[in-house]
Order: structure tokens, then sequence, then C-alpha cells
């Protein structure tokens, strides 16, 4: 940015406090600048408006109360109670942070304009906003976004063969194009055997595919198998006590057993 020579319409702020810049008669901007990738201050914290007029605030914020439904990835930077926002005498503050679009009363997050990461949800778009003599704000979103993202969960339950598998598969994604996360759930037959490879065969439609094993159980009665004295047995005891993390016990499970059952189909999804 330092590097760019700007038009006059554009401003860029370079200091850790909120400073002012005059839009128009009685209509004051106050926006700070991120100096450092973490641990950054609060804008808001000791900070009052001086002035007529309306007052709005433009920074990149985490608003504590929303924290915790972002997920354990997302960290506070600049953290702020929305309360402040009245306090400091300002009457609304447009915001970055958060990737999940929000209006409320007094601030707007309005999310990146196109999808960064697979579970995002919120329509992705820009905010027009039109700013009132005694500093409401009315909003309009726009759209913007040109990706296509798709997070869907195909779930296996009731399914006795690969074709019944491929047959709601094909109901899930039809029509759908762009970028897509298939999740694989459900109570999953011991007999059926779906691999990957057929599920990507599947989704050909798509530009790129990432595929994820959620909650899928083999139908194995594990628990009966466990206490039989035989080799079966002995097998599913020793898995269940190497304490393996779920999703590879799950696979060593399946597989162990089906070359146990004689057969040839051990690949597991």
């Amino acid at each position: 940015y330092a590097l760019t020579e700007w038009s006059p319409n554009v401003h860029v702020f370079r200091g850790v406090s909120l400073q002012r810049v005059e839009l128009e008669d009685e209509l004051t901007l106050w926006g700070g600048a991120h100096l450092a990738p973490a641990n950054t201050d609060n804008f808001l914290e000791g900070f009052r408006v001086d002035g007529a007029g309306v007052h709005i605030a433009l920074f990149h914020g985490a608003e504590r109360s929303w924290l915790s439904e972002q997920g354990s990835g997302k960290q506070p930077h600049a953290p702020f109670d929305a309360s402040q926002i009245e306090q400091a005498g300002l009457h609304h503050a447009f915001l970055g942070h958060y990737h999940r679009p929000k209006d409320t009363e007094r601030h707007t997050y309005p999310g990146n304009p196109d999808p960064l990461e697979f579970g995002e949800d919120g329509e992705r778009g820009a905010v027009i906003a039109t700013i009132g003599v005694d500093g409401r704000v009315t909003r309009e979103r726009r759209r913007v976004a040109v990706t296509e993202v798709h997070d869907m969960a195909l779930d296996v339950s009731g399914c006795t063969t690969r074709q019944q598998v491929r047959e709601r598969l094909d109901h899930l994604v039809a029509g759908a194009s762009g970028l897509a996360r298939l999740t694989v759930r459900g109570d999953m037959e011991p007999s059926v055997d779906v691999r990957e490879e057929d599920l990507r065969d599947a989704m050909g439609a798509f530009d790129a595919v990432q595929i994820r094993i959620g909650e899928l159980r083999p139908t194995y009665d594990i628990e009966t198998i466990r206490q039989q004295p035989t080799v079966r047995g002995q097998f599913v005891n020793d898995v269940l006590a190497a304490g393996l993390p779920p999703d590879e016990g799950r696979r060593v499970l399946v597989t162990g057993l089906r070359a146990l059952d004689g057969r040839s189909d051990l690949e597991v999804i």
C-alpha cells in the first residue's frame, strides 16, 4: 500500500489508534490500522469522538459476543464489545475479521466477497450503505461472488449396493458445479464396497472435490464379535485396545473383518 500512488478518493490508515477523515460536512470516518499480525489492541478502548455530526468507524476487529460462533480457529484480533461503539459516540462501525455476514443496529460485518473456505455460510457479496443525517444506516447487499462452493453430506445408511450409493450421490450433486467438499456419513453395510475413486468419478462435473469421512459406522456388531472366542473376536479386541484414532480404528476393523470373511475388496473409505 505504501508504494502505490493512490487517487485522491483513497485514504490509507496507518496508525494503531482511530484517526479521523472528513468525508462530507457533518460526516466523519474514523479508521485504524493493524501494524502487527496478531495481539492487536481494542481500537475502542478509551476512544471518544469529538465534533458534531455523524461519526462512522472502519476497522478490523472481533466483536467478543460473536467470537464463540466462529469456531476454535478464529483468533480475537482487536477484540471489542458491541456496546463500546455507542459509548464512543460512534453511530455505526463497518468491520472486518469475521467471514460470516452480520448486520446489527450499530455495526456491520459484510463478510468476504468470495468464498475462502468450505463451511462458510451467508451470502457472499458487498454492502452498499446509505447513511442518514441522523446516523441511521440502511444496507443493501449485492452478491459479487464468482466462485461456487458446495458443502455436501452423503448419508449412506440403508444402502446395500454400490449402485445405491451412486444413485444417492447423483441425486445430491445434480446440477451443481464449482468446488465441493463431500462428507460421507451413516451406517455402512459391510457388504458395500465404496471407494473414494468411485465417489470422485461421480463428481466429475466439479472443478475440484475434497472427500472426508464423517460419522461413518460399520454395521458389523462389534460388541458381539469381540465376545466370540475366535480369531475374529481376538482381532477386534486387539484393535480396540490399540488406542487408534476413531477413523483409523474404523478402517482397520472393517478391513480386517473383510479379510477374515475371505473378501478381496479390502479398501475402505
